[in-house]
């Protein structure tokens, strides 16, 4: 039994240094090239020359231990950095705390988006030393954000902040990020500023002001109501007195025309054209109606000429 296992040891030894050779094999055809996802490209470099190269989606060859491929992304890449852990780049709150000129402090969500290019791929490269793109946002990119926000924070107020000049103070982080960024071989597309998080107090602050400004907006409403109703009635007042002015005005004039056209006999005429031929029963103190036959003959008179 010994003899047959000490002639088997050369065989089984054969084995292991084929195996061996096998496995050494695969795992140097396995390390000599790396996949440039879609999205990305590869920079090759050469630890002995130093050379640089960039390369495009696909498979990217390398000298085992000798040289090393890297990928960064072409494709736009966001960095989110918010309060709900679910929606950004890191667990947790991760929102940014910006101080304003006044020494207050808010929570503030931002995202930023970005990308290198194939030409620059290379000054990513030896800015970084050849480090992970995911290293490089959880160091560089995140540091970068923070403080160039927080600068830019620091020259606005609180209401400057929350409302009046958000707009600015977005594209006055992007101007800033693109610069810092762009040193480093990388380009700033967006910056997007989310939701605003304030302290209690100073929520509390803000609402009380906002109650204030609407009850001041009511007042003011209020008034220039009563006003509008004032100049209306008075403008209805000085319409009807305009009116009752033409009345009389009117009036006035028919009660003239009515005078001229009443002559003494036209007078004496409709009396007789009414008197039923009765003297009245009862006279009282006064005096019997008076028809002055005179002036009726001379009518009759002119009136007989006539026919």
């Amino acid at each position: 039994m010994t003899d047959d296992v000490r002639a088997n040891a050369p065989a089984v030894l054969a084995s292991g240094v084929v195996l061996g050779l096998i496995v050494f094999l695969i795992a140097a055809v396995w390390s000599s090239f790396t996949i440039i996802q879609p999205g990305n490209v590869g920079v090759v470099f050469n630890r002995w020359s130093g050379a640089l190269k960039t390369v495009g989606q696909g498979a990217a060859w390398r000298v085992p231990w000798i040289t090393q491929v890297q990928s960064y992304p072409v494709a736009l890449r966001t960095y989110t950095m918010v309060e709900r852990s679910a929606e950004g780049s890191a667990q947790g709150d991760d929102s940014i705390d910006l101080p304003t000129k006044e020494g207050q402090h808010i929570r503030q969500d931002i995202s930023v988006t970005y990308n290198t290019s194939h030409e620059r791929a290379g000054d990513v490269f030896r800015s970084f030393r050849g480090a992970d793109m995911a290293d490089i946002e959880r160091t560089f990119v995140r540091r970068t954000i923070i403080t160039v926000s927080q600068n830019a924070a620091g020259q606005m107020s609180l209401t400057e902040l929350i409302s009046a000049q958000r707009g600015q103070l977005q594209s006055r982080i992007q101007d800033d990020l693109q610069k810092e960024m762009n040193k480093m071989g990388f380009e700033v597309d967006k910056v997007n500023l989310g939701a605003s998080h304030l302290p209690d107090i100073i929520e509390k602050q803000l609402q009380q002001k906002m109650a204030a400004q609407q009850q001041a907006q009511q007042a003011e409403y209020e008034l220039q109501r009563q006003q509008t109703l004032a100049k209306a009635k008075v403008a209805e007042a000085e319409g009807d007195a305009q009116s009752t002015l033409v009345k009389a005005k009117a009036q006035a004039e028919a009660n003239r025309l009515l005078q001229e056209s009443l002559t003494p006999l036209l007078i004496q005429n409709k009396a007789i054209d009414r008197w039923n031929g009765s003297l009245p029963q009862f006279t009282g103190g006064g005096a019997v109606p008076f028809l002055n036959l005179k002036e009726l003959g001379a009518g009759d008179a002119h009136a007989g000429a006539g026919r």
